[in-house]
Protein backbone atom coordinates (compact mmCIF):
# COMPACT_ATOMS: atom_id res chain seq x y z
CA UNK A 1 0.00 0.00 0.00
CA UNK A 2 1.37 3.68 -1.11
CA UNK A 3 1.22 6.17 1.52
CA UNK A 4 0.65 8.60 -1.38
CA UNK A 5 -2.52 7.14 -1.72
CA UNK A 6 -1.93 8.09 -6.10
CA UNK A 7 -0.46 5.54 -8.62
CA UNK A 8 2.60 4.27 -8.12
CA UNK A 9 3.97 5.88 -11.35
CA UNK A 10 2.91 9.34 -10.17
CA UNK A 11 5.04 11.92 -11.61
CA UNK A 12 7.19 13.61 -9.03
CA UNK A 13 5.88 11.36 -6.83
CA UNK A 14 8.62 9.15 -4.02
CA UNK A 15 6.39 5.87 -3.15
CA UNK A 16 7.66 6.16 0.82
CA UNK A 17 6.17 4.70 4.07
CA UNK A 18 5.69 6.89 6.87
CA UNK A 19 7.75 4.41 8.43
CA UNK A 20 11.10 5.54 6.52
CA UNK A 21 10.84 8.77 8.62
CA UNK A 22 11.43 7.06 11.97
CA UNK A 23 14.19 5.41 10.27
CA UNK A 24 17.30 6.15 11.90
CA UNK A 25 20.15 4.50 9.24
CA UNK A 26 22.82 5.30 11.51
CA UNK A 27 24.85 2.80 12.88
CA UNK A 28 23.65 1.91 16.49
CA UNK A 29 26.35 2.94 19.09
CA UNK A 30 27.96 0.34 20.58
CA UNK A 31 27.90 -0.89 23.97
CA UNK A 32 30.81 -1.68 25.58
CA UNK A 33 31.50 -5.37 26.50
CA UNK A 34 30.33 -6.95 29.63
CA UNK A 35 32.67 -8.43 31.88
CA UNK A 36 32.94 -12.23 30.70
CA UNK A 37 31.69 -13.87 34.08
CA UNK A 38 29.10 -16.70 33.30
CA UNK A 39 26.94 -15.39 36.92
CA UNK A 40 27.09 -11.70 35.86
CA UNK A 41 25.82 -12.24 31.90
CA UNK A 42 22.64 -14.44 33.44
CA UNK A 43 21.77 -11.60 36.42
CA UNK A 44 22.12 -9.06 33.38
CA UNK A 45 19.65 -11.60 31.18
CA UNK A 46 17.50 -12.01 33.85
CA UNK A 47 17.07 -7.70 34.15
CA UNK A 48 16.79 -8.00 30.33
CA UNK A 49 13.94 -10.37 30.63
CA UNK A 50 12.27 -9.21 33.06
CA UNK A 51 12.12 -6.12 31.25
CA UNK A 52 11.31 -7.26 28.10
CA UNK A 53 8.34 -9.06 29.51
CA UNK A 54 6.71 -5.85 31.21
CA UNK A 55 7.33 -3.69 28.27
CA UNK A 56 4.35 -3.62 25.15
CA UNK A 57 6.35 -4.21 22.31
CA UNK A 58 5.51 -3.85 18.64
CA UNK A 59 4.29 -6.82 16.89
CA UNK A 60 4.38 -6.67 13.15
CA UNK A 61 0.81 -8.84 11.76
CA UNK A 62 -0.56 -10.07 8.74
CA UNK A 63 -3.83 -9.26 6.75
CA UNK A 64 -5.26 -12.12 9.42
CA UNK A 65 -3.91 -10.46 12.71
CA UNK A 66 -1.02 -13.14 12.89
CA UNK A 67 2.26 -12.42 13.84
CA UNK A 68 4.97 -12.43 11.60
CA UNK A 69 8.03 -14.58 11.93
CA UNK A 70 10.53 -16.41 9.87
CA UNK A 71 11.90 -20.04 10.69
CA UNK A 72 15.45 -20.31 11.33
CA UNK A 73 18.11 -22.77 13.05
CA UNK A 74 15.08 -25.40 13.37
CA UNK A 75 12.91 -22.58 15.70
CA UNK A 76 10.30 -19.84 14.18
CA UNK A 77 10.89 -16.64 15.54
CA UNK A 78 8.20 -14.04 15.88
CA UNK A 79 9.30 -10.50 15.18
CA UNK A 80 9.01 -8.18 17.89
CA UNK A 81 10.30 -4.24 18.27
CA UNK A 82 10.73 -2.08 20.74
CA UNK A 83 9.29 1.45 18.83
CA UNK A 84 8.18 2.34 15.81
CA UNK A 85 12.31 3.39 14.70
CA UNK A 86 13.36 -0.16 15.22
CA UNK A 87 10.24 -1.06 13.19
CA UNK A 88 11.33 1.19 10.00
CA UNK A 89 14.54 -0.15 10.00
CA UNK A 90 13.68 -3.50 9.67
CA UNK A 91 11.27 -2.63 7.27
CA UNK A 92 13.73 -0.34 5.24
CA UNK A 93 16.73 -3.38 5.60
CA UNK A 94 14.26 -6.33 3.71
CA UNK A 95 12.99 -3.76 0.90
CA UNK A 96 9.42 -2.82 1.78
CA UNK A 97 9.78 0.72 3.44
CA UNK A 98 7.84 2.00 1.05
CA UNK A 99 4.68 -0.03 2.23
CA UNK A 100 2.50 0.08 4.90
CA UNK A 101 3.14 -2.03 8.13
CA UNK A 102 0.10 -3.26 10.33
CA UNK A 103 1.22 -4.09 14.21
CA UNK A 104 -0.30 -4.68 17.40
CA UNK A 105 1.12 -3.78 21.13
CA UNK A 106 1.39 -6.69 22.88
CA UNK A 107 3.23 -7.50 26.38
CA UNK A 108 6.54 -9.14 26.34
CA UNK A 109 4.68 -11.63 28.45
CA UNK A 110 2.10 -12.27 26.71
CA UNK A 111 4.17 -12.65 23.33
CA UNK A 112 6.51 -15.94 25.71
CA UNK A 113 3.40 -16.97 27.85
CA UNK A 114 0.69 -17.44 25.06
CA UNK A 115 1.92 -16.62 21.57
CA UNK A 116 4.65 -18.57 21.94
CA UNK A 117 2.98 -21.93 23.10
CA UNK A 118 -0.05 -21.11 20.42
CA UNK A 119 2.85 -21.78 17.17
CA UNK A 120 2.86 -25.49 18.13
CA UNK A 121 6.64 -25.83 16.94
CA UNK A 122 9.72 -24.50 18.82
CA UNK A 123 9.12 -20.66 18.89
CA UNK A 124 10.71 -17.39 20.27
CA UNK A 125 10.69 -13.98 19.72
CA UNK A 126 13.17 -11.75 17.97
CA UNK A 127 13.17 -8.19 19.41
CA UNK A 128 14.86 -5.48 16.83
CA UNK A 129 15.89 -8.37 14.70
CA UNK A 130 17.27 -5.69 11.77
CA UNK A 131 19.73 -4.03 14.87
CA UNK A 132 22.43 -6.57 14.84
CA UNK A 133 24.33 -6.65 18.27
CA UNK A 134 21.41 -4.06 19.77
CA UNK A 135 19.03 -6.88 19.09
CA UNK A 136 17.63 -9.47 21.10
CA UNK A 137 16.44 -13.07 20.93
CA UNK A 138 14.22 -14.80 23.33
CA UNK A 139 14.57 -18.75 22.54
CA UNK A 140 12.13 -21.32 23.63
CA UNK A 141 14.13 -22.35 26.58
CA UNK A 142 12.95 -23.01 30.34
CA UNK A 143 13.04 -20.17 32.28
CA UNK A 144 12.34 -18.21 29.18
CA UNK A 145 8.67 -19.52 27.86
CA UNK A 146 6.77 -22.19 29.37
CA UNK A 147 8.53 -25.33 30.15
CA UNK A 148 5.84 -27.11 27.99
CA UNK A 149 6.94 -25.62 25.16
CA UNK A 150 10.51 -25.34 25.69
CA UNK A 151 12.52 -27.25 23.50
CA UNK A 152 16.05 -29.05 25.84
CA UNK A 153 19.38 -27.45 25.19
CA UNK A 154 22.60 -29.21 25.34
CA UNK A 155 24.91 -26.96 27.50
CA UNK A 156 27.33 -29.55 28.48
CA UNK A 157 28.69 -30.36 24.75
CA UNK A 158 27.89 -33.77 26.04
CA UNK A 159 24.02 -34.81 24.87
CA UNK A 160 22.69 -34.00 28.09
CA UNK A 161 20.67 -30.73 28.88
CA UNK A 162 22.69 -29.46 32.12
CA UNK A 163 19.33 -30.13 34.42
CA UNK A 164 20.39 -33.86 35.16
CA UNK A 165 21.12 -34.02 38.73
Amino acid sequence: MAEHGGDANSAGNVRRSRLYDYADVAAPEHQPETTGDPDHRRREFAVLLGEFRRTAVLVPVDEDGAPLAADFGGVRWIYAFSDEHALARFALARGEGDREWAYQRWLGARLLDAAVPAVGVPCGVALDCADGEDGMVFPPVRGIVPDAVAVAVDVNGDGGTGNER
